[in-house]
């Protein structure tokens, strides 16, 4: 049978979309390689969320494109969001690609690497509101975490994104499907599940009953066993509600650690950007969260240069992130998506929205360097997440640190660590942005 390679791009979503496409091609008999080199197709699942995400994957498009020249690919598979929404642009501008699927066509991966093989042009759009399809994973993450997907689309209609244009109206999973991909996650040795959606808040509301879901789905996944940690990821502030909160603050198995994106605290600002609520609305609710969270971390991501925002918006901004002082921000210059309504607005020009981004950097670097500080001497419990060669050390997480987008903790020892396992460190050092710290006697 044919060898199939994957290249994943973008979000911890459609890192799991692409987990999916892996387990049905294995399923279906083919050889699902670790790299793409010598590959009879490599499907390159994209993102195309904002500009830097849309040059990432014409980048590697290109870079695959190379090796076909070369004879070290067969075919080239594209699929993803960048598909979904440019797949006219994709057949002429790229001709090196044989195929594209886009995001309501995962499930026709198979059929669509049979006819690549056969020769044949495949191009596959979907319907993108279809319903959510059951089906294996095959793990792409370290052994001990795994994101779960619990919904799919977005009905939140956010002026600057074009989210919902490429992958449809929310559709929540049923809760025993997630609850038995949970329970088989657990038992291939998975410690630390992370709950994602476009708007996990949201889960369930487009269900019978329409009620919120998140809160009760968190304690069923508290109840298994060998789960460790449950992360949650894109809570939307208006919908978190005090059954939430209370869920959150008394499983002890959920990470004091929520990630809810705020974009802006200007009301002028959010109403012109379709955001519901308040700059007055979410402090408030970071204050009651703080309050009946002890030791809560707080991430969130800030959108510079929106349309409205001048030097005085802006500064309100800055301020407001002084005095909130969440743990982690990450800040990103606006992109006049095409298609969406902000793109039609006034803005000011990128450059500007670059430098605010960095600004905003600024700010957060320093209370990131007074949080950090104040974990020195304290023992945390870490989860070791592997071994450096280069530095001959051991690294890990804490609670505060979410994969591949937080920190790491350095941790020195005298034995070898497990990869996977939970260990105390009490921390004694900060380095370039990184906690350091020895494993604690018993």
């Amino acid at each position: 049978m044919a060898t199939i390679g994957f290249i994943s791009l973008g979000c911890a979503k459609n890192q799991v979309d692409c987990e999916r496409m892996m387990f049905r091609v294995q399923e279906a008999g083919y050889t699902v390689s670790d790299g793409v080199v010598d590959c009879d197709v490599v499907v390159i699942n994209t993102c195309g969320f904002i500009d830097s995400a849309k040059s990432e994957a014409i980048d590697h498009i290109l870079r695959v494109a190379e090796l076909k020249k070369a004879g070290r690919v067969g075919k080239i598979l594209v699929t993803g969001c960048l598909s979904q929404r440019y797949p006219d642009e994709i057949r002429q501008e790229l001709p090196e690609v044989d195929g594209v699927l886009g995001t309501g066509s995962y499930t026709e991966i198979v059929p669509a690497i049979e006819e690549l093989l056969e020769d044949k042009h495949v191009e596959n759009l979907g319907p993108i509101d279809a319903p959510e399809v059951e089906t294996g994973r095959i793990m792409t993450t370290p052994a001990h975490y795994a994101y779960i997907k619990i919904a799919e689309g977005c009905d939140n209609r956010c002026a600057y994104c074009i989210i919902p244009y490429l992958r449809g109206r929310y559709r929540s999973r049923q809760m025993d499907d997630v609850l038995y991909e949970a329970r088989m996650l657990a038992e291939s040795g998975v410690k630390e599940l992370i709950v994602v959606a476009q708007d996990t808040s949201r889960y369930g509301t487009d269900l019978p009953g329409h009620k919120r879901l998140l809160a009760p789905l968190l304690r069923e996944l508290c109840k298994i066993e060998k789960l460790h940690w449950v992360r949650v990821h894109y809570v939307y502030p208006d919908e978190i509600d005090d059954e939430l909160i209370d869920t959150i603050a008394q499983e002890k198995k959920i990470v004091k650690y929520l990630d809810i994106p705020i974009q802006h605290c200007n009301d002028a600002i959010l109403k012109k950007m379709n955001r519901r609520g308040s700059g007055e609305f979410v402090a408030a609710l970071l204050a009651k969260l703080r309050e009946r969270i002890p030791g809560l971390v707080i991430r969130t991501s800030i959108i510079t240069g929106l349309p409205g925002e001048g030097e005085a918006e802006f500064a309100e901004l800055c301020e407001f992130l002084k005095k909130q002082r969440m743990e982690r921000v990450g800040a990103f210059p606006f992109s006049p998506e095409e298609g969406t309504p902000a793109a039609k607005m006034d803005y000011p020009d990128s450059d500007v929205a670059q430098q605010r981004a960095e600004m905003v950097e600024e700010i957060q670097s320093r209370i990131m360097d007074d949080y950090n500080a104040s974990m020195v001497g304290r023992t945390l419990e870490v989860l070791v997440d592997g071994y450096d060669e280069d530095a001959e050390q051991f690294y890990g997480r804490t609670y505060a640190d979410s994969p591949d987008i937080d920190g790491r903790v350095w941790i020195a020892c005298d034995e070898p660590l497990t990869v996977g396992d939970f260990v105390q460190v009490t921390i004694d050092a900060v380095e370039d942005g990184d906690l350091c710290g020895y494993v604690a006697e018993e």
